[in-house]
Order: structure tokens, then C-alpha cells, then sequence
């Protein structure tokens, strides 16, 4: 699946609150992949702000997510997508034809200190890497 830049591929990372683990999907796929994947975010129950500890574990790995918010999934989202992962959001993600589908099974973060949040941290590095190697993207 390699792509022209007019073709890029497009990614949405799904989970519930949009505060931990599709948050650190999506700043790992850009931090990687610059401008030759379109990333997106969404929550299915978007939380108010960004998990503290997951900003702090991404700021070890060298990415600022600081300025982040939780964005709620539309089925627009979903639509200009061409691989939606979901991070434990169930049913709540809508399934389009011709979209590839993932469902990452990953702990959630939420509540959790930095300390348990660096081995979901650093499984999501070792997956979006994968994806963009599934993608045809070198990062």
C-alpha cells in the first residue's frame, strides 16, 4: 500500500475518553510518519482533558502532547478514514465499507500513574511502527 503525497493514508485512533491511548497513537504515527499519513483521535465518551500521566510518559519519549484535547468520534471521522483502530471503544465505532478495521487491545491508562502508563506507552510505539510498515511509510 504505498501511497503518492495526493494519496496519503488516512488513520483514526479510537478508544473511549480520547485521553490516553488513542491520543499516544496519533502523536506516535505523526511524530514518525510527518506529514505522509493524515492522523486522527476521537473518543467515543471524549474525557474534559488529556490523561496528566500519559502527557508526562509521551514527554519522556520526546513528544509534547500537551496542547491536546479530546475530540468525540463523528462518523465523518470514520468516513475519511481509510484504517480505523479501535483501543476497547466495543459496538460504539461505526463500520463503514472499504475501511480497514484493527482493534488493538491495549490496558487502559486511565486512572493509572506514569509508572503503569510507559508499558501501554511503549506497546503503541512497537504497533504504529508495524502500521506504517503495513502502510508502506518509512518513519
Amino acid at each position: 500500500m504505498s501511497s503518492t503525497p495526493a494519496e496519503r493514508p488516512s488513520v483514526l485512533f479510537v478508544c473511549v475518553h480520547n485521553a490516553g491511548r488513542s491520543q499516544m497513537a496519533a502523536a506516535f504515527l505523526t511524530h514518525l510518519a510527518g506529514d505522509a499519513v493524515e492522523v486522527r483521535s476521537a473518543g467515543s465518551a471524549p474525557a474534559d482533558t488529556v490523561n496528566p500521566a500519559v502527557v508526562e510518559a509521551m514527554r519522556e519519549a520526546g513528544i509534547d502532547i500537551s496542547a491536546e484535547t479530546p475530540k468525540i468520534l463523528t462518523t465523518e471521522a470514520v468516513r475519511a478514514s481509510d484504517v480505523v483502530i479501535t483501543m476497547g471503544c466495543g459496538d460504539t465505532c461505526p463500520v463503514f465499507p472499504g475501511k480497514t478495521y484493527l482493534d488493538w487491545t491495549l490496558d487502559d491508562p486511565a486512572g493509572q500513574g506514569v509508572d503503569a502508563v510507559r508499558p501501554i506507552r511503549d506497546e503503541i510505539s512497537r504497533r504504529v511502527r508495524g502500521l506504517l510498515a503495513d502502510l508502506g511509510v518509512t518513519g
